[in-house]
């Protein structure tokens, strides 16, 4: 080597050691995220050294992390027809690609890049966080643990494959495989012990399959951390509510919102405070959450977790039309809002708004697909209005010898969320070996329900009653038409008239005695646990007799899952003309009673589950001047829901209560029902 060349050597050494050692200020920036100083500081090297390599790759990754990707791409793509051969430079161009969100030509770029260096942690890295981004879970998984070869223990590539397991389980969990996602989360749990976000992860898992002990267990190892133990009793709150214990729920997050400090992170008091609220309206606190609420709207009007708060207020106030007025400023400010979509979907259905709370569970699908608490609103929508078909099997007996056998079909058919078709058959035989009285019946009828509007619905039936006793045979007609109202919140209202045959007996079948009721019903709930619902029939009969009943009771929620109430009825009875003989018609008659009533409703039961119903009733009746008389009712119900579209049941009654006939009796009747869905969506959808 001669002199002469040797000495520009030196001097390119002493060049590249010097810009290497100007150029370190700004190698520390980018190393410490400070993406807006590096830029400067490269700024002003490239300025002077146009055509560095260093400088440009350094300017285009602090461009690009500082939020101008498709800067850094053009840049990058320069340096590469610069230098074509550079992998340094192939790999910043190949990032500049996942910063532009381009995977699935990041995908096909770094397996190139693979292919010429199969030992390059870079390159195997980055494919593999372009496969996750791609969603291809398992093949990332796959290409990180190669890049975990070639770098043993590398916190980048760990941090990235945790987030893999978290993506592929929740990729899972959307598509309701429940264990693969357990299983996905519970190995990531065995290479990063006690790991926060996973654990959040399983536990929220286990709420979506109501494992609700598991999930408990899983937010107790979460608050084993003493920097987690305020996010740990937000979830276990939420849990408890979801068991139905939700005193237990309000005083964990009670703890938990207690537990606020001033240097605690702002995410952590927003949900902290928002489970809070929560907590109290699931408790029926109205005021203490209305009076957090609008604290909290005072200072924040627009936030979209707060108005949330308050539309969920106004569904427990059943005030449904405040609740859509949130809900649509919820939507205003994110259309995508799970809240706001899904939220607006519940209130839509409580106005009676059928198809547009339908179209509200839709969008919510739409930016959150398969989402189960959207899906399972649907079905449940969509069930109300598909076909079924059910039918009654009854068998009753009482101590005057009266026995009857009967069997009730009915078919519900809608065409339209407001419309559908009605019919109706029953065949019942009764006896009594006393009287030598027998005698059967058919039942025939045919009609339809509209819903004229959100609030206010028809139904009406017409059709024929067909008897057959001892000494009469005939045919009458009957109807029922009827209004259903909801005047205001909370209130229900039944206003119609029906026409039948007295049937309770063979003898009274013999009579044809026709039943003429103007009836109506009036149901007030309230925010408090207490009910009252009221019945009174005016009925005129073609034996010349006329009789008016009052049926009023008040009673107390207890418990909500499963329902639990207690209450006190009552019971009025006047017959304008007395014929003991023939039926049972004081002049007067009360009666009062206390009752419980416990039932878990078939409509809520999913499938593979039982549901039941009791009732257990005593009291005192008085018929006319008569001393009282101690009564009795027990009533009960025990069914299994095989699948979505089949429920089975059996159900019995016995009471000694005067009844149509005559006082001082018993009555007992048996019966199974079977209820089937005719296809598993409404026809009009078909």
């Amino acid at each position: 080597m001669n002199i002469k060349l040797y000495s520009v050597l030196i001097a390119f050494f002493v060049t590249t050691v010097a810009y290497t050692q100007n150029m370190q200020e700004g190698f520390t920036y980018l190393e410490t995220g400070k993406y807006t100083k590096a830029e400067s500081f490269f700024e002003t090297i490239l300025k002077e050294h146009p055509n560095n390599k260093t400088a440009r790759l350094c300017y285009g990754r602090a461009i690009g992390l500082n939020g101008k990707p498709e800067q850094a791409n053009m840049l990058f793509n320069k340096l590469l027809k610069d230098y074509p051969n550079d992998f340094e430079v192939k790999l910043n161009y190949g990032e500049s690609l996942l910063w532009t969100s381009n995977f699935p030509e990041a995908k096909t770029y770094f397996k190139t890049l693979i292919n010429e260096d199969p030992k390059s942690f870079a390159a195997l890295l980055s494919y593999a966080n372009t496969l996750s981004n791609l969603k291809e879970y398992e093949e990332a998984l796959v290409y990180v643990n190669k890049a975990l070869e070639v770098s043993p223990g590398n916190p980048n590539a760990l941090t990235s494959k945790k987030y893999m397991y978290l993506g592929y389980a929740y990729q899972n969990q959307q598509a309701q495989n429940y264990d693969e996602a357990e299983r996905l989360l519970k190995e990531n749990l065995t290479l990063f012990k006690d790991d926060k976000d996973t654990l959040l992860n399983l536990a929220n898992l286990y709420l979506i399959m109501g494992e609700f002990d598991k999930a408990t267990d899983t937010y107790n190892i979460l608050a084993k951390n003493p920097d987690n133990k305020i996010t740990a009793k937000n979830g276990l709150a939420l849990a408890q509510h979801l068991k139905g214990k939700e005193k237990e729920a309000l005083k964990l997050s009670e703890q938990a919102y207690l537990g606020l400090e001033n240097d605690t992170d702002s995410t952590l008091v927003k949900a902290t405070t928002e489970r809070h609220v929560q907590a109290l309206i699931w408790n029926k606190k109205f005021k203490s959450a209305k009076i957090l609420i609008d604290d909290l709207i005072e200072n924040k009007p627009n936030e979209n977790w707060i108005l949330a708060l308050r539309a969920t207020l106004n569904i427990y106030k059943s005030d449904f039309k405040k609740s859509v007025a949130d809900y649509n400023r919820i939507l205003e400010n994110d259309s995508s809002s799970f809240d706001g979509n899904l939220g607006k979907a519940n209130a839509l259905k409580a106005l009676g708004k059928y198809n547009e709370a339908y179209q509200s569970a839709e969008n919510t699908l739409t930016y959150y697909d398969k989402q189960k608490d959207a899906t399972n609103f649907i079905k449940t929508l969509k069930t109300s209005f598909t076909p079924f078909w059910e039918t009654k099997a009854s068998y009753s007996f009482d101590n005057g010898d009266n026995k009857a056998f009967g069997v009730q079909t009915k078919i519900e058919f809608p065409t339209s969320t407001r419309f559908k078709w009605l019919a109706n058959y029953g065949y019942r035989t009764t006896t009594n070996k006393v009287t030598n009285f027998d005698a059967t019946s058919n039942d025939f009828s045919l009609g339809l329900a509209y819903q004229l509007l959100p609030n206010l619905t028809f139904k009406g039936t017409a059709g024929v009653t067909a008897a057959k006793a001892n000494t009469s045979d005939y045919t009458q007609l009957v109807a029922d038409l009827a209004f259903n109202i909801k005047p205001f919140k909370l209130q229900v209202l039944d206003i119609g008239y029906k026409s039948e045959i007295q049937s309770f007996n063979a003898e009274l079948l013999d009579r044809e005695i026709v039943m003429n009721n103007i009836y109506a019903n009036y149901s007030l709930s309230t925010n408090f646990n207490l009910g009252w619902f009221t019945q009174y029939f005016y009925t005129w009969q073609n034996d010349d007799n006329t009789r008016n009943l009052l049926f009023t009771s008040l009673y107390y929620n207890i418990l909500p899952k499963p329902s639990l109430k207690a209450g006190l009825n009552y019971q009025y009875i006047t017959f304008k003309n007395q014929v003991p003989t023939i039926y049972f018609s004081p002049e007067q008659f009360n009666a009062g009673e206390v009752f419980v009533n416990i039932i878990k409703d078939e409509a809520i039961t999913k499938p593979n589950e039982w549901f039941y119903e009791l009732t257990a009733a005593t009291g005192l009746q008085y018929i006319e001047d008569d001393s009282s008389q101690s009564t009795y009712r027990v009533q009960g119900k025990l069914g299994y829901k095989f699948s979505e579209r089949a429920l089975l049941n059996l159900y019995g009654t016995r009471s000694n209560i005067a009844s149509a006939t005559a006082a001082g009796f018993t009555f007992n009747e048996i019966g199974v029902r079977f209820k089937w869905y005719l296809g598993g969506t409404p026809v009009f959808e078909e």
